[in-house]
């Protein structure tokens, strides 16, 4: 039983058909890529699912329940988070205060605000968890604006991650930072995912992440899916090779 299923899913701006009848599905605790040229219609099908936008048509069930128009609040209790490709974070908040905060929109409690986590020690020692688990506990006093990109980068994830997530997406984890940092990234987030038993879909244009950390791949094309299929089957496939890939 898949844990996330779209049914003809179709989103269009104007003329461009943005996602056009896509059926697509993630397994419980599988880290799955989706990929494909920019305007391939990657980020608007997670828009999509996250709640960010509502489809023209189609249907989205997560574990089975029908979440095709509830809100964003609503999904992120049902159990899905993301991270964004544009680091989404409280820049003057700490790395400690941007996790509260999550843990505080989780529990719909943000109105008590982050004067009162001083006082919540469960929320305290639940964030520190969490700084921990992504390499970050000694920055907890570091003001995010103030963090390497790659840490900005752990950051967002951690605090996606703090929303206690069953299926979490990642937008470009790696994009910004060193060739160096990515593999190290990529460890630790993969690391946490699997160690949890998490599902995970990341977004990504780097092919060497993609192969290397993928059960399974789902390429678009056109706001269709293309290509569906373990990293070996996608890394041979001609349709692929020439409109992704770049060769035949």
């Amino acid at each position: 039983m898949a844990l996330l299923q779209t049914q003809g899913l179709r989103k269009r701006f104007g003329a461009l058909a943005a996602v056009d009848g896509v059926d697509f599905r993630v397994e419980p605790q599988e880290f799955l890529s989706l990929i494909g040229s920019n305007g391939a219609g990657k980020t608007t099908l997670v828009n999509l699912i996250s709640g960010l936008l509502p489809p023209d048509e189609g249907r989205i069930l997560f574990q089975e329940r029908d979440i095709t128009h509830l809100p964003v609040q609503s999904r992120i209790r049902a159990g899905i988070a993301r991270s964004f490709q544009l680091v989404n974070l409280f820049d003057q908040l700490s790395a400690l205060d941007n996790v509260r905060l999550a843990i505080f929109v989780r529990e719909g409690t943000i109105r008590r605000g982050l004067a009162l986590a001083d006082r919540d020690r469960a929320v305290q020692e639940e964030a520190f968890r969490v700084l921990r688990d992504f390499g970050l506990e000694g920055k907890w006093r570091t003001p995010a604006a103030d963090l390497a990109q790659g840490e900005r980068k752990l950051l967002d994830v951690a605090v996606a991650y703090a929303l206690r997530p069953t299926l979490i997406f990642l937008d470009e984890p790696t994009s910004g930072v060193g060739t160096r940092e990515k593999g190290a990234i990529m460890d630790i987030v993969a690391g946490v995912v699997r160690e949890l038993g998490l599902a995970a879909v990341i977004v990504e244009h780097d092919m060497d992440i993609v192969f290397r950390y993928s059960d399974r791949i789902v390429v678009m094309h056109q706001g269709r899916i293309l290509a569906d299929g373990a990293p070996e089957a996608i890394r041979t496939d001609p349709r692929v090779a020439e409109t992704l890939l770049g060769h035949a």
